[in-house]
């Protein structure tokens, strides 16, 4: 989810949390706890400070490590000590459990979006995106603008968040009811499907898809339980020749195919050199497919320069690819 909504969901756990009795008769407790809460919520993705560094640092690292089972774990132990370390007098096991619970609830949001996270590592390091809430989703935000201030202005906080998350539970049982709807449709008209991204938009009837077959590739949109491809594209594996290998081996194609389960390649050869360009195929937005991943290698077979990142016009990617060939002085 996004930082907004992360923050107001520490928020409500704060006050869901005057529902645990050892809480709610301590005030020095409450408020150690509020603090977990909020803190913790934010915690995992304290990895965005990579983008200081490079996009392909951020986008192979980005959900990563940081909400993995171990993090997890860590995350909950070292806030609510250093908590502890300044309010020795509190429960220290209350206030770890709702701290944990909050980084438990940041991550376990973040595997319900198109952008997903490697929340199964050290286990397994495969992206975890299950694709039917977006990653801001106003409904949800509102819910929990809602709930604060119901309790501003007076609401018992404790019922009033068990009664809120009860509905965004119920809400999430409904998205997923949606996409489960989606799948159904797409393969009973194409055939041999071998994996469907959904993605949400901001418009709760209107939805991205991107699906792989044994031989190609399609991209639509579903608007109203109507699915409509508004592109297709042959599924072909890379060439195996110098360029590629070549092209593999930069750390933005690599940070790229890390991250991105679907997407074509194309290869265009200029009198100076060949471009090698990847496109993520599940964010397709008024014609443009703004995720993407290109590489610039001469003729001497020298990687001259790269990029990858959101990007909206080719003009803005052209300029990216000369600022890019500027060494970060984080290298």
């Amino acid at each position: 989810m996004d930082t907004g909504t992360h923050i107001v969901m520490g928020v409500a756990l704060g006050g869901l949390a005057t529902l645990d009795p050892v809480v709610q008769s301590d005030p020095a407790l409450y408020s150690a706890v509020m603090l977990g809460t909020i803190v913790g919520s934010q915690a995992p993705d304290s990895d965005t400070v990579l983008k200081l560094r490079n996009n392909a640092v951020y986008i192979r690292h980005h959900r990563g490590v940081t909400h993995s089972v171990p993090a997890v774990i860590f995350w909950g132990i070292a806030i609510a000590s250093l908590i502890y370390a300044f309010s020795p007098e509190v429960n220290f096991l209350h206030l770890w459990l709702w701290t944990f619970l909050a980084v438990i609830i940041h991550v376990l949001v973040d595997v319900f979006n198109a952008y997903g996270t490697q929340a199964y590592r050290p286990f397994t390091q495969r992206w975890v995106a299950y694709g039917f809430i977006n990653t801001f989703d106003p409904y949800i935000f509102v819910m929990h603008i809602i709930g604060i201030v119901a309790w501003v202005l007076g609401a018992e906080p404790g019922y009033t968040w068990l009664l809120i998350y009860f509905v965004i539970f119920l809400y999430y049982i409904k998205r997923y009811i949606d996409k489960r709807e989606i799948v159904k449709k797409v393969k009973h008209h194409i055939s041999n499907v071998e994996q469907i991204a959904t993605s949400p938009t901001l418009k709760q009837n209107i939805w991205r898809i991107a699906i792989t077959t044994e031989n190609r590739y399609f991209v639509g949109r579903v608007e109203n339980g109507h699915v409509e491809i508004v592109d297709e594209f042959e599924k072909q594996p890379l060439p195996e020749d110098n360029i590629t290998e070549i092209a593999l081996q930069d750390k933005n194609i690599s940070a790229f195919l890390s991250f991105s389960p679907v997407y074509r390649w194309e290869i265009n050869y200029f009198d100076d050199f060949t471009e090698v360009r990847f496109i993520d195929l599940r964010y397709r937005s008024k014609g443009h497919y703004p995720f993407v991943a290109v590489v610039q290698i001469d003729d001497n077979h020298r990687i001259m320069t790269s990029y990858t990142g959101w990007i909206f016009s080719e003009k803005k990617l052209q300029r990216k690819l000369v600022i890019e060939d500027s060494p970060s002085p984080f290298s």
